[in-house]
């Protein structure tokens, strides 16, 4: 009895063990394939996850904007220029013709010549010889004139002359620009020959309050 329970129990526990190992097997297989599932779901697609990580492309705001910078040495950017305010075109005017110059500046509010008169007659009246004249002043010249006019004021009036005094005379009374003396007798012949001419003479009054320096004033 004793040797066929030594006999039974041995088959009984070697089917045991067999059981064990083949459990341990087929739990070692099971593990692995799981594994081997985990794998393949760790290098697949996590479910709700983006695939392609973040946006691939970056919005409009985001993107900053490169600034181009000038090669050095190079002028300024061709925006920069064309951004220059440009000088507004000056009109030339054409003239028509040839400008008159300006007429000289003058004040016509000048004082009366104290020693310049212009002498229109010659009269003998009173017993002495007088020149009738008319004080006045110097204008303003056109600007296509030769001079400037000598304007006359007042009422006329009479100076006597002595019969001495020294004359000088251009033209209309001699052929001369240049003063050359005359005789009294001389310019009372020219007056009495051309009256109320209104040639302009310097004089100079004497001692008995008679004319004893008489020039022409040369005028154009």
């Amino acid at each position: 009895m004793g040797g066929r329970g030594e006999t039974i129990e041995g088959p009984r526990r070697s089917r045991r063990g067999w059981t064990l190992t083949t459990l341990a097997l087929c739990a070692a297989l099971t593990l692995t394939a799981c594994n081997g599932d985990d794998g393949a779901d760790a290098a697949g697609t996590t479910p709700g996850a983006n695939p392609a990580g973040p946006s691939a492309t970056p919005t409009a705001a985001a993107t900053p904007t490169a600034t181009p910078t000038p090669p050095q040495g190079a002028g300024p950017s061709a925006s920069a220029a064309s951004s220059k305010p440009t000088a507004p075109a000056t009109a030339k005017a054409t003239p028509a013709g040839k400008p008159k110059s300006p007429a000289p500046s003058c004040d016509h509010k000048m004082p009366i010549s104290p020693d310049e008169i212009a002498v229109n007659r010659y009269t003998p009246e009173g017993g002495f010889h007088s020149l009738i004249v008319k004080h006045g002043t110097w204008g303003c010249g056109a600007p296509d004139s030769d001079g400037a006019p000598f304007e006359t004021v007042g009422k006329e009036t009479f100076i006597p002359i002595q019969d001495d005094a020294k004359i000088t005379a251009v033209t209309p009374i001699v052929e001369s620009t240049e003063n050359k003396p005359i005789t009294l007798d001389a310019l009372i012949a020219w007056l009495v020959a051309h009256p109320n001419q209104g040639l302009v003479f310097r004089y100079h009054l004497g001692g008995k309050g008679a004319i004893d320096t008489l020039d022409q004033v040369f005028t154009p």
